[in-house]
């Protein structure tokens, strides 16, 4: 093959951004769940600290968008989520 020095730097550097988008990716993923989840058990858990889980979680998406990982539009739609499911369980617990 007769690539250049150039050309397959941009492959590697592409491919080290893919995987660390994928791991933050990944991380807001696993961070809603366990809100969700820890929401879920409301015996266990009280109100404070699954108000940090939520911060934390809005926090990790934000500068998701900051960093260029996911699209402005698709931050909200993440967020207003995560919300509409949390106000669902406190309305029935």
């Amino acid at each position: 093959m007769n690539k250049n020095f150039s050309a397959i730097k941009r492959v590697q550097i592409a491919e080290r951004n893919r995987l660390h988008n994928k791991y933050y990716k990944s991380s807001i993923k696993t961070l809603i769940k366990k809100t969700l989840q820890d929401r879920n058990e409301i015996n266990v858990i009280d109100s404070k600290q699954a108000n940090i889980l939520v911060a934390q979680a809005y926090s990790k998406i934000d500068k998701a968008v900051k960093k260029g990982i996911l699209a402005k539009n698709n931050a909200a739609r993440k967020k207003s989520k995560l919300f509409k499911q949390l106000k669902f369980l406190k309305t029935d617990a």
